[in-house]
């Protein structure tokens, strides 16, 4: 309640009510507190939960990551897990740095609890964020993700040796790696979630480390059960349900012109749509894939329900901009009562 009441109203003020200006601001700040050793202990104290699960070989101290996008270039790792996030995903990152799109490209629509992003994997590059997590100087605690986009300067055709450049730089380093073939901002990108193109795709990536495939809310049913013969016949070791949506429903009238952005759209008129993804991935596969949850958990009964609907773990994004480490903590105490649903070893 603090942070909705205080902390919320001052980071919504940064740069003149700029979203990125806001983000960016935080992070520095946040990277700030990864190098005090002290206050990362003060941090964990009130926030770490253990709920601990193991989901496709991994072992996770609780069931609550931090969703790609947040920290794309892991400028404040340490600080994550002292938040009470129980696992952490960077990126999405590419194999050649780049500014992504123009801004402004960030837009917070406050009476939805939602954002409009067209980001466009603004990133420093593979190299870089490799030199970064070699340079850590303690073990993170928590499993890493690493998000794996295509480069915007790479065409189609040249998709597989992209995200093998950025694979094999990176490879030592993540605990799992998410196949990010499903957000809006970069163009084509979408078309990589067909069969051909996500097999060949899989086909190269999958191997000694987790390989998890990202997928957009928008596709059809018949779509997502060709998509997921494809990762079960290739060995992906599970889904991430969903990336950001195309669809605008559910925005509050407040929130309509600025909804009116291009991008993708996260947060809480997301999370039927999300819920209804992660429900159907369970039953089409019999739990055999675990399913990573997210989008539109901004309260504690949105993850339970993502839970219910077979989610094996849950990121956060959206909810954590407007809810802050409170809302962490709390959906890491209530999982310790979620059923462990298609969790396989």
């Amino acid at each position: 309640m603090m942070f909705e009441r205080t902390l919320r109203a001052g980071l919504f003020r940064v740069g003149g009510g700029d979203a990125e200006a806001a983000h960016e601001w935080t992070l520095e700040r946040l990277a700030g507190v990864s190098r005090r050793g002290a206050l990362l202990a003060v941090l964990r104290s009130r926030y770490a939960v253990a709920a601990p699960r193991r989901v496709f070989g991994v072992e996770f101290p609780n069931p609550v990551g931090l969703a790609a996008g947040m920290d794309k270039d892991g400028r404040a790792l340490p600080a994550w897990p002292a938040l009470g996030f129980g696992f952490v995903e960077v990126g999405t990152v590419t194999a050649h740095a780049q500014p992504g799109n123009p801004r402004p490209r960030l837009f917070r629509l406050r009476a939805s609890e939602a954002v409009v992003n067209r980001m466009g994997f603004n990133n420093a590059g593979a190299e870089a964020l490799a030199a970064r997590l070699a340079a850590l100087s303690r073990p993170l605690g928590v499993p890493l993700g690493i998000s794996l986009g295509k480069s915007k300067v790479t065409p189609l055709a040249e998709a597989v040796d992209d995200y093998l450049a950025s694979y094999r730089v990176l490879r030592d380093h993540g605990d799992y790696f998410a196949v990010n073939v499903s957000s809006p901002n970069t163009p084509g990108l979408r078309a990589l979630q067909d069969r051909e193109h996500l097999d060949v795709l899989l086909a190269a990536l999958v191997g000694e480390k987790p390989v998890l495939v990202k997928i957009a809310p928008d596709l059809t049913w018949p779509a997502i059960a060709e998509l997921l013969e494809v990762c079960l016949a290739r060995g992906a070791a599970g889904v991430i349900a969903t990336n950001t949506t195309l669809s605008r429903d559910g925005l509050a009238p407040a929130d309509r012109a600025r909804g009116a952005e291009t991008g993708g759209l996260s947060g809480r008129p997301l999370a039927a749509r999300a819920r209804e993804v992660v429900g159907f991935v369970h039953r089409e596969t019999g739990g055999r894939l675990p399913v990573v949850g997210v989008g539109g958990i901004v309260e504690p009964d949105d993850a339970a329900r993502m839970f219910d609907a077979g989610a094996s773990l849950v990121q956060l994004y959206t909810g954590f901009i407007y809810r802050g480490p409170a809302l962490v903590r709390a959906v890491a105490r209530g999982s310790r009562t979620a059923p462990a649903v298609g969790t396989p070893a």
